[in-house]
């Protein structure tokens, strides 16, 4: 079996290129999700504390089976710990035995910002310039090197309440976009944007800015809205956006629409990227990516992960299951030196 950690990972994505990963990731994405019906899907198994979350995610084809296990932990950062941590495994169906064992941290930033990008390709309109980033963490970088791969940004306008994190943001983005305006607050970030991402960490229900602040054509990506209790929309705007989730069964329970849940649901992303339903269909439709996070994302980038750390020898193999000489006598190791 394989062990792709952290350091190997980076050294795929060095190796390839973060553009050229980047590109192959959203293909990646774009032809898992074409290939909805044949994946054996289900809604994340949540174990949930006051403080946070544990999540396990499976998913799988006729070929492999993927599983995720991650935590959201928002106070982490207080104590110098990230508030995401994740680990995958990916399986061969055929004989149930694990191909790969894997960091999914970092990988897991990589599919959320790819899987946004995807649906910005859909429903931003295509001519979109100016994107503002509400919450500066650990996501917020992916997100707008992803969004810039399918459109024309040039302009991020961005606000975090941790000034240190707005900072960093723009000490790594400073050689991506030609313009970045660190703003005092949301209402100011969010101001004749077309495209909104908000991507805040805090486990509560939240309303970052009025409805009314937001003008006809914006697309938002909702990020940060993903469990029970976590919103970050007013609840009215969602009456007035054309919505679009990954997985109806998911985001009734998690999504921005927890808060709504009267609200018509316009298609998953799957029915609009094999064309079963229309994306954008208007320069003055708000749209909206209630984006949760689902299996299949991780899925995806763990099997491109697997091909381009083995066509690059990273990683290493390591031996985690037994090897009887006899399969039937399992109980002989024990007496074997």
């Amino acid at each position: 079996m394989k062990l792709v950690d952290e350091k190997a990972i980076r050294g795929v994505i060095h190796r390839a290129g973060n553009t050229r990963f980047n590109r192959l990731l959203l293909d990646a994405l774009e032809e898992d999700f074409s290939r909805w019906e044949s994946f054996n899907l289900s809604a994340r198994h949540a174990t949930h504390y006051p403080h946070g979350v544990f999540e396990l995610m499976p998913c799988s084809d006729k070929r492999l089976y993927a599983f995720k296990y991650v935590n959201g932990h928002p106070r982490n950062t207080t104590s110098g710990k990230l508030s995401v941590v994740a680990i995958g495994m990916l399986a061969d169906v055929e004989s149930g035995y694990p191909l790969m064992i894997c960091d999914m941290t970092l990988p897991t930033a990589l599919r959320t910002a790819a899987t946004a990008a995807l649906a910005a390709r859909h429903l931003a309109r295509p001519q979109s310039s100016r994107l503002a980033m509400i919450g500066c963490g650990a996501q917020s970088e992916f997100q707008a090197v992803a969004l810039r791969g399918v459109l024309p940004l040039d302009s991020v306008r961005y606000y975090d309440p941790d000034q240190a994190a707005m900072r960093k943001f723009r000490t790594n983005m400073e050689d991506q976009f030609t313009m970045l305006h660190p703003c005092g607050g949301v209402d100011e970030a969010i101001r004749g944007a077309d495209v909104i991402v908000t991507a805040t960490a805090d486990k509560r229900k939240n309303v970052l800015f009025a409805s009314a602040l937001i003008t006809p054509g914006t697309h938002i990506h909702a990020l940060g809205g993903d469990c029970p209790g976590k919103t970050e929309l007013p609840p009215d705007l969602l009456g007035q956006a054309k919505i679009v989730v990954e997985f109806a069964r998911q985001a009734t329970i998690e999504g921005e629409i927890q808060n709504s849940p009267g609200v018509k649901i316009h298609a998953e992303l799957w029915e609009i990227i094999c064309g079963n339903k229309a994306g954008r269909c208007s320069d003055e439709e708000i749209t909206l990516f209630d984006s949760v996070g689902f299996a299949l994302e991780d899925f995806s980038v763990m099997r491109l992960l697997y091909e381009m750390s083995s066509e690059y020898d990273l990683g290493m193999e390591i031996g985690l299951i037994p090897q009887p000489v006899d399969p039937k006598n399992l109980y002989g190791l024990l007496s074997a030196p």
